[in-house]
């Protein structure tokens, strides 16, 4: 990987359509950048804060957002391959037409987001701060939620078969009409106070 760039300013830059391999950026400012279509490969960034910013359209592949701001961010058709978005937060983003394939979203911040109908089955949302986000009709399938922040957060007509979720979301989250396994309806009746037997 290529040496870091630490603390560069891309605010307001032009950037659509670039292609970046192997790069890391280390607390960068792309504020208001226009980065639409962009494609990185194996890139990492830190503590970067891309608000304003248009990432309408761009492709990641096996890159990784660690501790990154998305502060009403355009990420209209986005699509992670292989990422990691651990501990980013994304404030006022839509994201209903992003596309995310392995990868792990432990730690993100997605309070109050729109995630309707989206398909975000097998990953990883650990620890995540999903409170009173929209995932309704949402593919969750075999999905990672233990330990994650669920108070108001609306999971009707979702599919959760298989996914790993605590005794206490099933309390605080809403559920109608979501499809769940037979594991998943012992485990929200007991934390309803059902028995069994």
């Amino acid at each position: 990987m290529d040496e870091a760039e630490i603390g560069e300013d891309y605010r307001d830059a032009v950037l659509p359509g670039a292609r970046w391999e192997k790069r890391r950026f280390v607390r960068c400012d792309f504020s208001e950048a226009d980065l639409r279509g962009l494609v990185t490969q194996g890139c990492t960034f830190d503590e970067c804060d891309f608000t304003r910013a248009d990432l309408g359209e761009s492709r990641h592949e096996t890159s990784a957002f660690r501790s990154c701001t998305f502060d009403r961010t355009v990420l209209a058709s986005v699509s992670w391959r292989g990422c990691s978005l651990l501990g980013s937060s994304f404030v006022d983003c839509r994201m209903r037409s992003i596309s995310a394939r392995d990868t792990d979203f432990t730690l993100v911040s997605l309070g109050r987001a729109d995630l309707r109908k989206l398909d975000l089955s097998g990953l990883r949302f650990r620890e995540a701060n999903l409170v009173e986000s929209n995932l309704t009709g949402v593919n969750l399938r075999d999905a990672d939620l233990r330990g994650a922040r669920l108070l108001g957060t609306d999971f009707s007509d979702a599919d959760l078969r298989g996914a790993k979720l605590d005794a206490n979301g099933f309390v605080q989250a809403k559920f109608s009409g979501a499809r769940i396994d037979v594991d998943m309806a012992i485990t929200f009746a007991a934390a309803h106070g059902l028995v069994v037997s």
